[in-house]
């Protein structure tokens, strides 16, 4: 009988596929939560201190599933400056990674960026056993001090219950730059818009579109569970002086006829309190299934026509800064080759993505403010 091989085993052949031991001697670790560091993309974290997408305590009772979901923490920032010459973090979860599909650097990982907004460039990434709800990591050391402006984004697909910054026991650390812009971009929308299936928590297409357009983004991507209610719509219409709001749930829609009836009633929602902020209706990237379902490819047409029907119609009646794009046009060519799983898009589909919507969202801004 031939002999069984052992199981393979790269991360102890690679060392670059290795989880590096960290060093946290001589580090002082700092609490985001208290200044200079700034924490963006969490609406509600002014009044909470909280790391979560949505209010606590809502005055209107969330669906449970959003309420759930409201703990993952796609979207979220940690910006700062500092000449440390080291940086870690230590992170405790809500619970370890467990998506088939989906890498756990991205579901519960953190990840790096070093620069000024809009000049932002990726270093590293936390490496972790994906079987533990806890985690230290060493994102840079380069031996020497050197001033930089850090941005670290939070996990896509699970919540954090406590971060910890490391840095020399004598590095400064400073205040973060201002946007240009103040105002944030809201996203609502689907498990696309939340980050499944990017690799790492900075390949989102909202977190792409914060380095290509350098404002807060706030992402409220509901997984299974972004389906435009009216008790969602009147809380994300208390977030504040918005710039633009993006709508982008049409896949969590399961007919035509629910969009049909949840859009206008989500537009006129937030129309209520923000009647001049300019809104977007994205209809849904193309899946890999239309090229071989019939009903799929109904289905998604039937509801792309609402959505454009409905803005149409808004805009006859004088809603000039509510706008429709086409999102199966989002992918570009051979789209199907840009997801995990004909569904979620890979980091290339996310990156076709934010390329794509990026000229739109930047002119929309520009002609808001002239």
């Amino acid at each position: 009988m031939p002999k069984r091989p052992k199981p393979i085993d790269a991360i102890h052949l690679d060392s670059n596929m290795s989880i590096k031991k960290t060093d946290s001697g001589s580090l002082q670790w700092l609490s985001p939560l208290e200044s200079p560091f700034h924490i963006a993309g969490f609406p509600w974290f002014a009044q909470e201190k909280k790391y979560r997408r949505m209010p606590s305590s809502p005055a209107l009772q969330m669906p449970a599933p959003v309420d759930y979901l409201a703990n993952c923490t796609a979207g979220g920032q940690i910006r700062f400056r500092t000449n440390s010459s080291r940086l870690s973090l230590k992170v405790k979860l809500y619970g370890p990674s467990d998506m088939y599909h989906m890498p756990a650097t991205g579901q519960s990982g953190f990840d790096c960026y070093l620069g000024e907004p809009g000049e932002q460039y990726y270093i590293s990434t936390a490496r972790f056993d994906q079987n533990c709800s806890e985690y230290e990591v060493e994102l840079y050391n380069w031996n020497s001090k050197r001033e930089v402006c850090v941005t670290l984004n939070f996990p896509l697909y699970q919540g954090v219950e406590e971060v910890w910054v490391g840095v020399d026991e004598d590095a400064e650390i400073g205040t973060a730059p201002s946007y240009a812009n103040d105002r944030p971009i809201v996203i609502y929308g689907t498990s696309i818009t939340q980050g499944g299936c990017a690799t790492r928590p900075g390949m989102a297409y909202p977190n792409i579109l914060s380095r290509l357009i350098p404002q807060e983004f706030i992402n409220l991507g509901f997984s299974g569970s972004g389906r435009g209610e009216p008790e969602v719509a009147r809380t994300i219409a208390e977030i504040p002086n918005p710039s633009m709001f993006i709508l982008d749930y049409e896949a969590n829609s399961e007919t035509i006829e629910e969009i049909s009836t949840t859009l206008p009633q989500f537009i006129h929602i937030y129309r209520e309190r923000h009647p001049d902020v300019p809104i977007v209706v994205v209809s849904k990237i193309q899946f890999a299934g239309e090229r071989y379902y019939d009903e799929m490819v109904n289905l998604h047409e039937g509801r792309k026509r609402v959505q454009e029907e409905t803005v149409m119609c808004r805009r006859k009646d004088g809603d000039v800064n509510l706008h429709f794009v086409d999102g199966s046009n989002l992918l570009g060519e051979a789209a199907e080759e840009c997801t995990v799983d004909g569904v979620h898009p890979t980091d290339l589909g996310f990156w076709r993505m934010a390329k794509s919507l990026e000229p739109v969202i930047s002119k929309l801004l520009a002609s808001s403010r002239g």
